[in-house]
């Protein structure tokens, strides 16, 4: 199996469809990337919260690449697959002024170090007695977008971005539609753990070696946003009774409208991959699927997972 590096120098802080390759690759090739945090790691152990104000605040949520896949053309889906992500030694919270769900009540700043040295064990403390599971994962995965100039790296996108998706952990594989030739996908923001929504505008912060595997797909017309399946390990955890799970993720600046589109685009998966007629498809999701509010701070979009759990489809007698 083919490997490439992505390193810190392979930056860029804007999605545009003009910025070159670092390399192209076959379908089906692993990738290890080295990546910076979502502060591009101007916040470290050292920092203190009066520091927060005065960074660079054009230097969030940096992706790394892009890379080329030979063969992407718009239409297809990119596959990633999530190998391993290994969090740095430390990683960071932080309340920034006039950011977060409730930045009109908690002006901010604040900031929390952590330490990760128990992140093997499965948590980070919080402070004494307050433990947080640990589950690692990107916030920043995305492909070039269709059209032409520089767009910002904070909000999701149709072909992904600062999805911000807890559930897209180590054995998930998330799926992005091509908007371009070569598809041009890069990836960043490390996290160690996250609640849906991202409330305060941060997550544990943390810079990330991460493994991925990039491959073509084709004749998949319903992924028209970012969709994911979750681990089939995802059962052995302890906050999850729902096991493995398909999720459509539907992205607008309105909650509303980006609920109905995840809901959407899982009934098209549900009509494209198992046969459902649409309306059976509409009922199903009634009863077993689960909305997650997924990202509910990086403006101007919200990102809301439909989710339906795989356990539900078992073989036909």
């Amino acid at each position: 199996m083919a490997h490439a590096h992505i390193n810190h120098s392979n930056i860029h802080l804007k999605w545009s469809n003009k910025i070159p390759p670092v390399l192209t690759v076959e379908s089906g090739t692993e990738l290890n990337f080295d990546l910076k945090d979502g502060f591009n790691n101007l916040v470290h152990p050292k920092t203190t919260a009066a520091e927060l104000p005065g960074l660079d605040t054009s230097q969030t949520d940096p992706a790394f690449g892009p890379v080329a896949v030979q063969g992407a053309e718009p239409g297809d889906v990119l596959r990633v697959d999530i190998l391993d992500l290994t969090p740095a030694a430390y990683g960071w919270t932080a309340v920034f002024p006039n950011f977060g769900l409730l930045s009109d009540e908690f002006p901010g700043p604040h900031l929390k170090i952590w330490d990760l040295s128990t992140i093997s064990e499965g948590y980070a403390e919080f402070k004494e007695g307050i433990r947080v599971p640990t589950q690692p994962f990107l916030g920043v995965m995305g492909l070039a977008p269709p059209q032409e100039g520089e767009l910002s790296t904070i909000p999701p996108y149709n072909w992904g971005g600062n999805i911000d998706c807890k559930h897209i952990t180590r054995g998930s594989s998330l799926y992005l539609p091509v908007q371009v030739p070569g598809a041009l996908f890069s990836c960043g923001d490390g996290h160690a753990a996250q609640g849906d929504g991202e409330i305060c505008g941060t997550a544990i912060e943390t810079p990330m070696k991460a493994r991925l595997r990039l491959t073509l797909e084709k004749n998949k017309p319903w992924i028209k946003s970012p969709h994911y399946l979750t681990s089939s390990e995802v059962k052995n955890r302890a906050n999850n009774n729902r096991g493995q799970e398909y999720a459509a993720v539907g992205i607008d600046d309105n909650l509303l409208e980006a609920t109905k589109k995840g809901l959407r685009s899982a009934i098209d998966w549900l009509v494209g991959e198992k046969g459902l007629t649409r309306e059976e498809a509409y009922m199903l999701c009634s009863v077993v699927a689960d909305l997650k509010i997924v990202e509910a701070v990086d403006m101007p979009h919200y990102a809301v997972a439909c989710s339906i759990p795989l356990s539900i489809f078992v073989d036909k007698k």
